[in-house]
């Protein structure tokens, strides 16, 4: 049985899923397996992928579901107990998975292990803000995820992250059906249980200059909430959540609810961008609420000039 199984979701990556492998098998630990679940692929993705003669690369292809439904059956086919997950289109340095296995060595009660990345655009490479960490080679539990992941750049990346096998199956994986922020809700359904054990030893590239990226398709319908807001709804009901984590708890909820607004409003819903908004609770974010308030106003030809010039003034915290 490999120590790790690494699982690679895919849907026309031709350009970056050898970069992806590769970056694999430079890892100062070997012993893994490599699952890519080829969602559909119209490409030549799935041919690549099986140019690797290496016996430890598994294709498993599908018919386009998503990339949650990818995630899922690659989960499900995992032979380790550690899962560790990288998009096609992402790398890993060279000691991703060795500073992944001291944390878990030095932390097994962990619900998941998370390394520092660099953000990739197509004008710089920068290491992902999180203001309130010191620099390498700190490393530990995050003392507040939900704090965190409300504040700079988001603490737990998809492609920097390794999660137990029987936590995922408890928590029933990444959610089916979601158009976008399957990632992060699985992330936040993790700390509301468990600790994540963090490094700020960078451990992956995380590119947001390639095409394709599954944030950037246009959506197909307005998104109603994000997917990790629903997710605190039903715990709230169902189970409760403690207290001392409402507080922030809620700011990382209403960075989220302005982020779907983002989306909505890129995609030309802006009715459903202003209920986004409408509902978002926050103290930190009043500014930030208000003017995406008054962009879910603009018609949407005029909005995308004016989105082209803040991108340009803003382009970190609340933009994706």
């Amino acid at each position: 049985m490999p120590l790790i199984s690494v699982v690679i979701p895919l849907y026309n990556k031709e350009p970056y899923i050898k970069r992806a492998i590769d970056s694999i098998l430079a890892q100062k630990i070997q012993d893994y397996e490599i699952i890519v679940i080829d969602d559909g692929s119209t490409d030549k993705s799935a041919e690549v992928v099986k140019s690797f003669p290496d016996p430890r690369i598994r294709l498993i292809q599908q018919e386009n579901a998503g990339v949650s439904a990818a995630r899922n059956r690659g989960i499900e086919e995992a032979k380790a107990e550690l899962i560790a997950f990288l998009d096609a289109d992402d790398e890993w340095t060279p000691y991703f998975l060795e500073t992944i296995w001291r944390l878990k060595e030095k932390y097994p009660e962990a619900g998941a292990y998370a390394t520092g990345y660099k953000i990739s655009r197509a004008d710089e490479i920068k290491i992902a803000d999180l203001k309130k960490f010191s620099p390498a080679p700190w490393e530990g539990p995050l003392q507040n995820y939900f704090k965190d992941a409300a504040l700079g750049d988001h603490p737990v990346c998809s492609s920097a992250v390794c999660i137990p096998r029987n936590i995922i199956m408890e928590l029933e994986g990444f959610k089916k059906g979601v158009a976008w922020g399957e990632d992060l809700d699985l992330w936040g359904r993790v700390a509301l249980k468990y600790p994540i054990v963090y490094s700020c030893e960078v451990g992956v590239i995380y590119h947001k200059e390639a095409i394709n990226r599954s944030f950037k398709k246009c959506l197909s319908h307005p998104i109603d909430d994000h997917p990790f807001v629903k997710s605190v709804q039903e715990l709230l009901i169902n189970e409760g959540i403690p207290s001392q984590k409402l507080c922030d708890l809620r700011e990382c909820i209403a960075k989220y609810q302005i982020m779907t607004a983002i989306q909505n409003i890129n995609a030309g819903y802006r009715k459903c961008a202003k209920n986004n908004l409408k509902k978002c609770n926050t103290k930190l974010f009043q500014k930030e609420k208000l003017f995406f308030y008054c962009l879910s106003m603009i018609p949407h030809p005029i909005y995308k000039k004016t989105m082209n010039i803040v991108l340009k003034i803003k382009k970190r915290d609340l933009i994706p």
